[in-house]
């Protein structure tokens, strides 16, 4: 078992297994019966690919073998971070084989997340592809590998450069170790962080194994279904919510769309005859514009997800009045708990709910600043846990203490209320992070990059409303001297490494900060000053 993991309690993995939720399955055991089971047909379509379930496999026993001759085995962290494509798959399956443990970065992250994850988790491999969207993911390894004692190997899909191609590993001399038990970690996720860096989030193959199975036949998943993964597939909505990882379960083709704008997107629908798709709201009225202008062939399209940040029912009502598609609100997190509407669920469930959660043992209370239970229909702070809501985060031992109870339930930060039927309606969040169109932002992280600034005396970073994301972020920041302009700060932050989407939208300056009554910098009121500016430019062009 991997060190500095907190796992389920014994008496609540043994009534897991009783109940059936864990059925002592690996995701090595479910790629091999899939491949049994379907062979020929076929499971990934990327731009390069046109994978069968055997070709996966093929693909996977070659991995495992290259992988396991340079020396990666069991427990090691093994750091992924690829775009939207079928070697995607293939790179896990053979760590999961191995016994390794990969961990999801996206492709957003650059030198200050990359280097964090290598460092914490004292990685051992690093999977990039050479280039995206126009980065050179072969210059940040480079960067990274010079603060990363731990990192022995840069393997590359496409031109490896001074790197080792993922096509060429070594031939295996000897056999593979033996495979993983179901309650061994299978691989390590990322939080969205409200304090410092994302912490790195164990998942077993027994709970996540649930999460998937339950997901596909909440969605009515069936081998005849077709999957879209549009947004980054690391993110645990479109990796099992039931996203890929749910459609190979349930033997259908999942669909890997390296471009995310709508004319790829739509293009690739009525080609592959795609059944079933996932967005954050941002792209939803992008999607809806374009289906307006492009009329595209949608016929095959029978679901569409919305998730990863709280959809505004307005858009919702527009969803089902403008597409013939049924609409499916999705509120979840990597450390566990997800909800769903049900496609079945009347339209006023749907238009006005995040749904209701996977598992009759999703346990789930609604507290007060003191943890005490608010009156049924009122707004509180979501705790939950479940079996796939894990207990701990890797190597965070103070940070666990504020984040699960005693009893260990997981503080989710999410401010919710629940409906008599039990769907639950997300109100907001009480951590400090910005939800950027579903991407998290820890304010504390950002904040950390920004006082190092020599010229920065103190700063606070808060959200602010936008009609396309939701929310961004501003800086209020204090200065030494007023020759330190926005443009240098944001420049500033780049040259960090930080990951674009976490650089602040908009930076305003201050001389003092308003306080609580115990003398803490007040976001409520930093929020609030944001809200009037805007107005104010609003109002004022």
């Amino acid at each position: 078992m991997l060190a500095h993991c907190t796992l389920w309690p014994e008496e609540l993995a043994a009534h897991y297994r009783a109940q059936g939720y864990w059925r002592g399955e690996t995701f090595s055991d479910v790629l091999d019966e899939r491949i049994q089971r379907y062979g020929e047909k076929l499971a990934i379509v990327s731009d390069t690919r046109r994978w069968t379930y055997q070709d996966l496999g093929a693909e996977v026993e070659r991995l495992a073998a290259g992988f396991y001759a340079l020396g990666i085995g069991p427990n090691d962290r093994v750091v992924v971070q690829l775009p939207n494509c079928a070697e995607l798959f293939s790179v896990i399956f053979a760590l999961f084989r191995l016994g390794a443990l990969p961990i999801f970065a996206l492709p957003a992250h650059r030198k200050f997340e990359i280097g964090h994850f290598c460092q914490h988790a004292q990685a051992i491999a690093y999977v990039i592809a050479d280039q995206h969207a126009g980065f050179d993911y072969r210059n940040l390894a480079r960067e990274v590998k010079a603060s990363a004692p731990s990192l022995q190997h840069v393997l590359v899909l496409g031109e490896p450069g001074e790197y080792r191609s993922l096509k060429h590993l070594p031939r295996l001399e000897s056999d593979l170790p033996p495979p993983p038990r179901p309650a061994d970690v299978a691989f390590l996720q990322l939080s969205g962080g409200s304090t410092g860096t994302p912490k790195l989030i164990p998942r077993t193959h027994d709970d996540y194994l649930y999460s998937i199975r339950a997901s596909a036949d909440i969605c009515q998943l069936t081998s005849d279904s077709v999957y879209l993964s549009v947004i980054p597939a690391g993110h645990n909505f479109t990796l099992s919510s039931p996203g890929s990882l749910g459609t190979l379960y349930a033997g259908g083709t999942v669909v890997m769309c390296a471009h995310p704008s709508p004319d790829v997107a739509l293009t690739l629908i009525a080609q592959e005859r795609v059944t079933i798709t996932a967005l954050v709201p941002p792209l939803v009225p992008v999607w809806l514009d374009a289906i307006e202008s492009l009329k595209p062939d949608l016929r095959s399209l029978k679901v569409l997800q919305v998730g990863g940040a709280r959809f505004n029912s307005e858009m919702a009502r527009r969803v089902t009045q403008e597409l013939d598609v049924t609409l499916q609100q999705v509120f979840g997190m990597a450390e566990g708990l997800v909800n769903y509407t049900r496609l079945d669920d009347p339209i006023d469930v749907i238009l006005h709910s995040q749904g209701r959660p996977i598992s009759p043992d999703d346990e789930i209370r609604i507290v007060d600043e003191e943890d005490q239970p608010v009156a049924a229909g009122e707004i509180g702070h979501l705790q939950t846990r479940g079996p796939y809501t894990i207990h701990g985060y890797y190597k965070a031992e103070e940070h666990n203490a504020r984040a699960f109870t005693r009893d260990g339930f997981y503080r989710t930060g999410d401010m919710v209320r629940q409906t008599p039927e039990g769907n639950l309606v997300v109100e907001g969040r009480a951590k400090d992070q910005i939800n950027r169109g579903g991407e998290k932002i820890s304010a504390e992280e950002v904040e950390h990059q920004l006082l190092a600034h020599a010229n920065v005396i103190d700063c606070a970073i808060v959200a602010m409303p936008d009609a396309y994301l939701g929310e961004k972020s501003c800086a209020f920041v204090i200065r030494k001297n007023d020759t330190v302009r926005g443009i240098d700060l944001i420049r500033f932050l780049r040259e960090c490494g930080l990951a674009t989407y976490k650089i602040p939208d908009r930076i305003e300056f201050m001389t003092q900060f308003p306080q609580t009554g115990v003398g803490k910098t007040s976001k409520k009121h930093l929020r609030l000053e944001i809200e009037a500016r805007l107005a104010g430019a609003r109002m004022n062009p």
